[in-house]
């Protein structure tokens, strides 16, 4: 289609040229109203897709397409207008100008439906191609880029719609007892931006019901603890729920571990499955502290329990939150704090291999916290996930590795190898299975 497209495109961008030299005569009114059309429906006869966002960015990269294969079908039917056919300089210019207005049209048209509608761009490509748009042959390569970006994005999310339909009357997450989502440390649960980017919402659509922590940013272990706990007992009263099944990441795992063992919520606890939880702690943290000679860590902790105060936290305490995640803190931890034997607790653990592969700051601290906790998903060492009845260590194929983000789809990244929302779908689904 997008040939055909293509064609019509060359043939109207070149038609001042073409009617001279054949004698064609078709009215220019047609050949606006063929060029409009090809603007607003560059998919018209294509399959429909499952989703208007996807059917927006597939007619973003379809004109970019026609843009690339009718600008060569032009330079060379200019090439043949120098060499064989030896038209007028004149006519040559003029019909130039014919084309770079037809071709403008069509790129910016396609261009910015990619920026505003593709969510894999991401910021680096969205950089990279302002930056490089005018820099010849480059501009193409990046174009190339991004269109299979874009290409790539809208057939693995089309798959997954038709998947969720299919698999939509089984609600194979619709457990037993609803879930509760609990973020780690120095985040809130925002209904602008989910901490855990697509997961809930695919959750949903295979018949989980999630609730959210909604507690603290920063606070000690046991504060957070206590915060949860009374979320938990809040919950279980307001919904008439027997028990959740707590997801926590990060620190949060260690919220849970706390509440469940020290504030009297056992029996509110049917599972805790822990996401990338120091649960030996981090040697990097022990160093930071030990070093922190000139008090670095009491000015940034100022200026960020300053900041949280703005945003609505009552008692921020970002040093008291941080010092928590040293591995001698969670070593005492580990001493005091008592399994319950009427929850099913779970770990999961990744592995960042190739740092760069990772979004800031994790990019940065991945090779850091290795010289202390050796490999790691750019925060946590692999030795210290580890916890419970049963652990998953997820490292898909290839070279880059999960980060400590992408395990709760903070960017909403597709990665190749591994889909972080079918993830927490089987993972959930193995809890129904288990009769939670």
């Amino acid at each position: 289609m997008q040939l055909i497209n293509a064609i019509i495109v060359f043939f109207t961008s070149n038609y001042y040229i073409l009617s001279t030299q054949f004698n064609v005569e078709i009215p220019i009114v047609i050949l606006l109203f063929v060029f409009a059309i090809i603007n607003l429906f560059p998919t018209i006869c294509m399959k429909k897709l499952k989703e208007k966002k996807l059917e927006s960015i597939r007619k973003a990269y379809t004109l970019l397409e026609i843009f690339l294969i009718s600008n060569v079908m032009s330079v060379i039917y200019f090439l043949l207008q120098l060499t064989v056919f030896h038209s007028d300089y004149r006519i040559i210019l003029l019909n130039i100008l014919f084309i770079f207005i037809q071709e403008f049209i069509i790129f910016w048209n396609g261009i910015i439906r990619l920026y505003i509608f593709s969510r894999q761009l991401g910021i680096k490509y969205r950089v990279i191609g302002a930056i490089c748009g005018m820099i010849p042959i480059v501009h193409l390569i990046i174009l190339i880029k991004m269109i299979r970006i874009a290409k790539k994005e809208v057939q693995f999310e089309n798959n997954k719609c038709i998947l969720n339909e299919r698999r939509k009357e089984e609600q194979i997450c619709k457990t037993k007892y609803p879930l509760l989502l609990v973020h780690g440390v120095f985040f809130r649960d925002l209904q602008i931006r989910n901490y855990w980017g697509r997961i809930p919402k695919e959750l949903i659509k295979n018949g989980a019901t999630c609730f959210y922590g909604n507690h603290s940013s920063a606070l000690s272990v046991e504060d957070s603890g206590k915060e949860l706990a009374n979320r938990i007992k809040e919950i279980v009263d307001e919904n008439g729920i027997e028990k959740l099944n707590i997801i926590a990441h990060s620190k949060g795992g260690l919220d849970c571990r706390y509440a469940i063992s020290e504030c009297n919520i056992e029996q509110y606890v049917a599972s805790l499955t822990m996401v990338s939880t120091p649960n030996r702690g981090c040697e990097f943290a022990d160093f930071l502290f030990s070093k922190d000679s000139k008090g670095i860590i009491d000015k940034i902790a100022k200026k960020y329990n300053s900041t949280l105060r703005h945003f609505g936290e009552s008692e921020p305490n970002f040093k008291k939150a941080t010092s928590d995640l040293t591995s001698s803190y969670c070593n005492e931890l580990n001493k005091n704090l008592k399994k319950s034997n009427k929850v099913f607790y779970q770990s999961i653990g990744t592995k960042l291999i190739k740092s760069n592969a990772a979004r800031f700051p994790l990019n940065m601290t991945a090779k850091f916290v290795k010289y202390f906790d050796g490999d790691n998903d750019g925060l946590v060492g692999e030795k210290s996930f580890e916890y419970g009845d049963r652990y998953v260590f997820v490292i898909p194929n290839g070279h880059r590795g999960i980060s400590h983000g992408d395990i709760i789809d903070l960017n909403k990244e597709n990665i190749d190898g591994f889909d972080v929302r079918e993830f927490y779908v089987e993972l959930v689904h193995d809890l129904k299975e288990r009769g939670f």
